[in-house]
């Protein structure tokens, strides 16, 4: 995204050509101009336990009360209330309702990259300490927001962000610049930690454990509009770490290990996250559409391909190799979850799911469950495709 007010004009010209509208209904005859929807049958699906398949329609029924509005899932959703929670009934439902479209890449591939999330809980201050001494700010008060749908239709979901300098919108500071100087903003906790701090960045949301034994809840709130860029490249442009090797515990080794390069890493990263308290509770956290993450089965996608709300049929394996394969939600969305054939699987909460979603850079599949007679969403043709 562009981030300067005064190319505001040029922004609008070129997210026009990446987005798209909904056509006629789609015909399983003829392959998708981009080869993003594959045509498939359900015998194609790879076959899931009943109790994985339980799950999975579960969690993407609960987004339901959501979607009821939706032009394309209202019917789905309405029929899928009165389904009872047995396995059989189910697979009845969902192959009356919906029909399967594999995901491939622009390049017709079927594979692609499937890694994993949590929501991670970091030792924490309601009160600055000489330990609990990084920010986690809130929305600052000087970040203008400009929904481009407002004056342009046609970019729906496209946000510019800055700060106003006299009349002029310029770019929000980046990171870096942020970890230096502040920024005029709450601060709702503090960490002690500035890795934890771009760990909780990347996930989105978490939960800080605080001395008296309760639990703060946050999640995210905004951003300053830069684009993310993940430290870990960071590490192997510097030669510091194998392009393999990246993981979140490697990082953080490295972090441990060279503390006096920590600022020049985070920098690396312009990106920067405010975040908002959340009500504590036993459920997930809420990912973009605002309904609680199910751990197991819900995914962060790049709505580019598919849109939020949508079922998925994943197909891939754990890091330790065991296969998973079940009918997931897209109920997240991420910075770094671009591509046709790429989702982020949500572990759960603690650091037995951290320790999981952070080895978790797995090939794998997914199909799309989409209603039947609704139009295929349209993807943008960006350049290199």
């Amino acid at each position: 995204m562009k981030t300067a007010l005064s190319r505001l004009g040029l922004t609008a010209a070129l997210l026009a050509l990446l987005v798209g509208c909904n056509g006629s209904a789609p015909d399983k005859s003829a392959p998708h101009p981009l080869a993003t929807y594959s045509p498939a049958t359900w015998k194609d699906l790879p076959k899931v336990s009943d109790s994985d398949l339980l799950a999975g329609f579960n969690a993407w029924r609960s987004a339901c009360e959501r979607l009821k509005n939706d032009p394309v899932w209202a019917t789905p959703c309405a029929a899928a209330v009165q389904v009872p929670d047995d396995a059989t009934q189910v697979r009845g439902f969902l192959q009356t309702q919906l029909e399967v479209y594999g995901l491939r890449s622009a390049e017709n591939n079927a594979n692609g990259l499937i890694t994993g999330y949590y929501e991670p809980v970091y030792p924490g201050s309601m009160t600055r300490t000489a330990t609990a001494n990084v920010p986690v700010y809130g929305i600052p008060d000087d970040l203008v927001v400009v929904a481009l749908d407002s004056i342009y239709p046609e970019l729906k979901g496209k946000r510019l962000r800055g700060r106003l300098d006299g009349r002029v919108l310029k770019p929000y500071d980046t990171a870096g610049v942020i970890q230096q100087q502040g920024v005029k903003a709450p601060v709702l906790a503090w960490l002690t930690d500035p890795m934890d701090l771009q760990f909780l960045q990347i996930q989105g949301s978490g939960r800080i454990q605080l001395e008296s034994g309760q639990q703060l809840r946050v999640g995210y709130a905004d951003q300053n509009g830069h684009p993310y860029r993940p430290v870990g490249r960071w590490l192997v442009e510097q030669g510091q770490l194998k392009k393999e090797d990246v993981t979140m515990g490697s990082i953080h080794a490295w972090a441990q290990a060279n503390p006096s390069r920590v600022p020049e890493l985070l920098a690396s990263n312009p990106s920067y996250v405010f975040f908002s308290t959340r009500p504590d509770s036993n459920e997930g956290p809420r990912g973009s559409l605002n309904v609680p993450l199910t751990a197991g089965y819900s995914v962060a996608i790049d709505r580019k391909v598919i849109p939020l709300g949508s079922l998925l049929w994943l197909s891939t394996t754990r890091p330790d190799g065991a296969p998973v394969v079940r009918p997931v939600a897209a109920q997240d969305t991420g910075g770094a979850i671009t591509g046709e054939v790429r989702a982020d699987l949500f572990w759960g909460t603690g650091s037995e799911a951290g320790a999981l979603a952070g080895d978790m850079k797995q090939q794998g599949q997914i199909w799309l469950l989409w209603p039947k007679g609704a139009a295929l969403p349209v993807v943008p043709q960006v350049e290199g495709k």
